[in-house]
């Protein structure tokens, strides 16, 4: 047996080596089972035990636990040893109550109070092992019994560094499992300040603690960000032999480094020039480092090197605001794609990814397109094909499209199955997206599903059937490809499918060709027919048929198949019935009935492509995608009109373009002009199933008011009517703020409710022109007296605002509803919004209520459509001062993409799917109408989920407007 040296406790360590000399697990059990038989009766016989005897026997408890025993006992022993002034004592009862006991034991109270004494002792040893123990614990009962306490030794000027570092990883601790029982409001600044702690060690872990509590409220902790990039600046231009003790070979403190990095990722870039050229300095300081020879060959130091720049990289990524910085983080990541680490390489091509995104290195990252490709093929690792693949698709433009679907094809051949199906969804998307050439696009999509066609799924070939519907020009082309590519010995199911579909619609503009002659096409078709599954086979019969009218010469060939007992005798329903059904329908149609059930298929309405929605996981409900149609409709007739942000597309640039959609009646206009006040029968949308209701009020005859500019002279100017003054008042009723909120993204809700009253809003808006109608309903079961609705405007918002109101009854019976209707023009931004004061008399008092009317600038946004070219260069025109408005702000709702662009489309702006190669962040494009001219305003809302944070950035085409709108999407995600 080996010695024990001083205090090692001989008895444990003969009772570890009896244990590792058994030669069997029953030995092994009989042996602890003696062992924890005389613990236990030493626990319970022998009162004169001293601290090392405890100790001892405590040691051996934790021991046989560890070996994955249960121990019930010797817990009180534990917590007796807290109190003893040995360190070693002390420790070992510490490590066994970390270890053994959880917030839920019934000894916490006794261990909360042993760990009170040793925070408060002069002793730091014993101080830090309290703190140890505490994290190690954790739960809200070490949260609400030391969350005052830890944060007073982390910011006391007594404590020293050892203890300060412990505190803050201790608060960490606790923050992690139980945030909301730490007062975290009290010490926002003092643990900023920690941040110029002259110990990097404490420094660290402060920076930890601060990088988790910025996801509670970042405004508190902004002021962090001046204080990390000093600290950052100086142990970058510091040299390996001035931060000996934290240097790691030869890298200055590369773990803070690091985390100072990320911490700087959740904000924006700073807006004080001094500032930010400082930050600026040290991305560069940190890029210039890298390009030096290395100090050591060791891979520690590369190790370290590295982590610092590609954090400072995912930095200059982060602020996308500065070129000359995104173009060398380019092309030092380009140098890693050849290294001969394959770490190195998958960071470098990950990294490389979310550059391409930016528009100032998107050129850059194209610059390495060969290296690229050469790594997608002879890269042995799939992880790193895979980037491969991602950076291919991120760098694709319309100058490199062919080249890079071509490496895409030419590699899937071989690729692993793992990656095959996406890379599918990339080519179809990059070759619809992208394509200059209608039957390039066809060609591609037509090799896509020759390679891998099991890989194809039913979005990719529907997609491209319904491109060629919608071009007369590529339909005869179509026709004859897919005729050659079904002449292939082995030709795919999806094939098939494709080339059913296309013959029957257009197989007539290539019956000219003996070659291709109406009998070629169909025995080629029907050579496939048994080859294929039932679904397949329904798509050729329906072929079948659509031949009958455009070949009548194929009648009796056809009608022979459609009634073979293998047909209507099918054991399949739809292939039998599908047979007989065309049987008859050959056989009894006249000549003007078969072309008129046969024509062609219409013209494919759908305006975003389903392929990439596929790729993204995403599918939108059906409410919505009718909502947003709608939008689009009403807006087609305006977007030519805003010509800073708008662009034309034309049939030559991509096949995703739209449908002609016929001009929209101003069907919103016409209502406005010519509506009265419908009764409140009819108007019962807030549910309230009430069924008496007071009649409503005659309409007013027009005063004599000067007539409204800007071709809206149908809106009545009612404030020359000499309403009852509203009374004086600049509180707003409890709640009405957050329902104002609440219609930032939607126009339809409820306004204020109380136990008497309900009112609720329903509006619409077309361009600059809007129709409000609030509806007041009466809960009680008593008659609502002078009532009135009045609204009180600043002078501010009348100038941008022209706001007619219909007048209301001043009698709300018990139990009915009214409705109240706003006619509402734009003139100009504004960007406050009425008040809505409603009075009426109830239980013999004045009720008065103060409410925000919903009617915000943003209500008169109309979505617009956009090319990803012509978006980036018109988000870089929007660079001047005043013109951006940037946000980062903590998630309120649960990061559903869905909700989430739910939201961004009840915003009023139009949601580009295909702008963002990441397909996480939402970027946007409207106009704002008013009488006087047309704002544009892009956005781009980015999604951090695992920091639970969003980062909002809106441009505008006039200044003031993006705060305003910033201001309004805050706290709606």
């Amino acid at each position: 047996m080996p010695a024990v040296k001083g205090d090692g406790m001989r008895g444990l360590a003969v009772f570890i080596s009896d244990i590792r000399n058994c030669k069997s697990k029953e030995a092994e059990t009989k042996r602890i089972n003696k062992e924890l038989a005389n613990i236990r009766s030493k626990f319970k016989g022998d009162k004169t035990l001293d601290g090392y005897q405890k100790k001892k026997y405590v040691c051996k408890l934790l021991f046989i636990f560890l070996l994955g025993h249960d121990i019930d006992f010797g817990h009180m022993e534990a917590v007796n040893l807290l109190s003893s002034n040995k360190y070693t004592e002390k420790q070992i009862g510490y490590l066994f109550i970390s270890v053994l006991i959880n917030s839920d034991n019934e000894l916490i109270k006794l261990i909360v109070q042993a760990i009170k004494n040793d925070l408060s002792s002069r002793n730091p040893i014993h101080t830090c092992l309290a703190l140890h123990c505490i994290a190690n614990i954790g739960g809200k009962e070490m949260a609400e019994a030391f969350g005052h306490e830890i944060p007073k030794i982390l910011t006391s000027g007594d404590a020293i560094d050892s203890v300060k570092q412990s505190a803050a990883l201790c608060l960490l601790r606790l923050y992690h499992t139980s945030a909301d029982s730490l007062p975290i409001g009290e010490w926002p600044q003092r643990v900023i300040h920690l941040l110029n702690d002259q110990h990097l060690g404490v420094v660290t872990a402060a920076t930890s603690l601060i990088h988790s509590l910025v996801g509670s409220n970042s405004d508190e902790y902004k002021g962090c960000v001046s204080l990390a990039v000093s600290r950052l600046s100086r142990i970058v231009t510091s040299s390996f032999t001035d931060l000996q003790d934290y240097t790691y070979y030869f890298v200055p403190a590369p773990w803070l480094s690091v985390k100072l990095l990320r911490l700087l990722q959740l904000y924006p870039p700073p807006e004080d020039p001094a500032l930010r050229g400082r930050l600026t300095e040290c991305l560069e300081t940190i890029l210039n480092k890298a390009q030096e020879p290395p100090k050591s060959k060791k891979v520690q130091h590369s190790n370290a090197k590295n982590a610092v720049l590609f954090e400072a990289i995912n930095l200059i990524i982060h602020m996308d605001s500065e070129p000359n910085l995104l173009v060398r983080a380019c092309n030092q990541l380009g140098q890693f794609l050849q290294h001969r680490e394959t770490n190195l390489r998958y960071l470098a091509l990950e990294s490389m990814c979310l550059i391409a995104t930016s528009e100032f290195s998107h050129e850059a990252v194209k610059k390495h397109q060969e290296t690229v490709i050469n790594a997608l093929k002879t890269e042995r690792d799939v992880s790193v094909r895979q980037r491969a693949v991602d950076l291919l698709y991120a760098m694709c433009d319309k100058t490199n499209v062919e080249e890079i679907t071509a490496e895409m094809l030419s590699y899937l051949e071989s690729a692993d199955y793992s990656i095959r199906e996406e890379m599918v969804l990339k080519v179809a998307i990059l070759a619809e997206k992208y394509a200059q050439d209608y039957s390039w696009y066809v060609d591609t999509i037509l090799n896509l599903i020759r390679i891998a066609g099991d890989y194809v799924s039913e979005e990719v070939y529907f997609r491209v059937i319904q491109i060629v519907v919608n071009r007369d020009d590529i339909q005869g082309y179509a026709a004859k490809t897919v005729f050659e590519a079904l002449q292939a010995p082995a030709c795919h199911e999806n094939m098939v499918k494709v080339g059913g579909y296309i013959l029957g619609e257009f197989g007539n503009l290539i019956a000219g060709d003996p070659r291709s002659s109406p009998h070629v096409q169909f025995n080629l078709l029907h050579s496939k027919y048994h080859l294929c599954h039932s679904s397949t086979r329904a798509l050729l019969l329906s072929t079948y048929i659509k031949f009958i009218n455009l070949f009548p010469e194929m009648k009796s060939t056809i009608q022979a198949v459609f009634s073979s007992n293998n047909n209507i005798r099918n054991s399949d329903a739809e292939l039998q019935q599908r047979a007989l059904e065309y049987l008859q329908l050959s056989s009894v149609s006249t000549s003007d009935l078969l072309p008129t059930v046969l024509e062609e298929m219409p013209l494919f309405p759908e305006k975003e492509s389903s392929i990439l929605a596929k790729l993204k996981k995403k599918k939108p409900s059906v409410a919505e995608k009718d909502e947003k149609q709608l939008k689009k409709s009403q807006s087609a007739d305006s977007t030519e009109a805003a010509v800073s942000i708008t662009t034309t597309t034309t049939t030559t640039e991509s096949p995703i373009t739209t449908l002609p959609t016929p001009k929209p009646e101003l069907t919103l206009i016409n209502q406005i002009a010519h509506s009265s006040p419908p009764t409140s029968n009819s108007t019962d949308l807030l549910g309230l199933n009430i069924g008496v209701s007071a009649p409503a009020p005659e309409p007013m005859a027009p005063p004599q008011a000067a007539p409204v500019t800007n071709g809206s002279e149908f809106l009545l100017d009612v404030f020359d009517m000499n309403p009852p003054a509203a009374p004086v008042t600049d509180r707003l009723t409890p709640g009405a703020e957050e329902n104002f909120r609440k219609f930032v993204c939607k126009n339809n809700a409820v306004l204020f409710e109380n136990d008497a009253i309900q009112i609720g809003v329903k509006s619409e808006y077309r361009q600059n022109l809007g129709r409000m109608g609030l509806f007041f309903g009466n809960k009680t079961h008593f008659q609502f007296s002078n009532f009135q609705s009045q609204l009180d405007i600043t002078d501010e918002v009348a100038a941008g605002l022209t706001v007619q109101a219909e007048p209301v009854a001043t009698v709300l019976e018990a139990e009915a509803q009214v409705q109240q209707i706003f006619k509402v023009v734009c003139n100009a931004e504004f960007f406050d919004s009425p008040r809505l004061i409603v009075q009426f008399g109830y239980g013999g008092t004045q009720q008065i209520l103060v409410l925000k009317l919903p009617l915000m600038f943003s209500k008169f946004f109309g979505p617009v459509e956009m090319a990803q070219q012509d978006f980036f260069s018109r988000w870089k025109q929007l660079s001047s001062p005043g013109q951006e408005c940037q946000k980062v702000f903590k998630a309120v709702f649960p990061m559903d993409n869905e909700s989430v662009r739910a939201k961004l489309t009840g915003f009023g702006v139009g949601v580009l799917p295909t702008i963002d190669p990441n397909p996480d962040n939402f970027v946007c494009a409207g106009i704002l109408y008013t009488g006087n001219t047309q704002i544009g305003a892009l956005v781009r809302l980015e999604p951090n989920k695992p920091a639970q944070m969003y980062r909002l950035t809106i441009r505008s085409s006039k200044q003031g407007v993006s705060e305003a709108l910033c201001e309004l999407l805050d706290g709606q995600f």
